[in-house]
């Protein structure tokens, strides 16, 4: 019930082997920087040599660095719909990091077809998947493990979490010690609780139990498909099966909540 396979459809995925050997999903929160490092291959050694923030915008293309003749299409990044030209010529799979974009840590390794926009930072460790947006004002603050095709939204943050492929935090976001299933979406505002207040570790109900875990920081593991609503909360330790839905302005309560539950304000 409580095992990675049954939040997440793992065959096919990139990252399957995060959740290897493990009993209970939450498990893999402290594993994830060890897991980034582990063949990590830095994609901004280079460029941050002229500088923590970029005074230019560069295109990562087919292990060049290109900085001048550039054009760009915009649209919708998550579907290869944003594309790159260089003197006339069509770039597919090129990366975008703009001008004024923050890149702190040379432990950054970015996909094809990535666009990292203005006012962004990111800190290392941290893995960034092919089609992924990561919009302005958006701050990784290391050890982010982030799939294909999503969005690290504007003023969204996220620290030793996982967004795997197609999950979405497009506005307002924190995440902080959580893992986002598959094709699952936060609303603006929404903002994973990863602290409780009393001093301890979180505890974990599921149904007439309490599993204590050893973790003093945990957010929230929202399944495949998981959907919350605008400045929705949810409390820390909260671990919701595929499907769910949260209510806009909803607080949901720590511990267990199976599938298709419906959480409301």
């Amino acid at each position: 019930m409580l095992k990675p396979e049954s939040f997440f459809q793992l065959d096919g995925l990139e990252y399957e082997d995060l959740f290897t050997g493990i009993d209970l999903v939450w498990e893999a929160l402290p594993r994830i920087k060890d897991y980034i490092r582990k063949d990590l291959k830095s994609s901004v050694s280079e460029i941050r040599l002229k500088g923590d923030v970029l005074s230019q915008t560069h295109v990562l293309w087919e292990d060049r660095i290109l900085t001048d003749g550039l054009e760009f299409k915009h649209g919708d990044v998550t579907k290869g719909e944003f594309e790159v030209y260089h003197q006339g010529k069509k770039l597919d799979g090129a990366t975008v990091i703009y001008a004024g974009a923050a890149l702190l840590d040379d432990e950054i390794q970015i996909g094809k077809g990535v666009v990292i926009e203005p006012g962004a930072l990111i800190k290392g460790p941290t893995r960034i998947g092919d089609m992924t947006e990561v919009r302005h004002g958006a701050y990784l603050r290391g050890s982010c493990l982030i799939g294909r095709a999503c969005v690290v939204g504007h003023t969204t943050e996220i620290k030793n979490a996982v967004m795997l492929d197609e999950s979405k935090a497009g506005h307002f976001a924190y995440i902080g010690d959580s893992i986002l299933g598959r094709d699952s979406n936060l609303g603006a505002g929404t903002k994973l609780a990863n602290l409780k207040i009393t001093i301890g570790p979180i505890e974990i109900k599921v149904k007439d139990e309490v599993l204590v875990t050893s973790l003093r920081k945990f957010g929230a593991i929202l399944g495949d498909e998981t959907q919350t609503g605008c400045n929705s909360v949810t409390s820390p330790g909260t671990v919701m099966g595929p499907k769910c839905l949260v209510a806009p302005t909803a607080t949901v309560p720590q511990g267990y909540h199976p599938r298709r539950t419906v959480i409301r304000a």
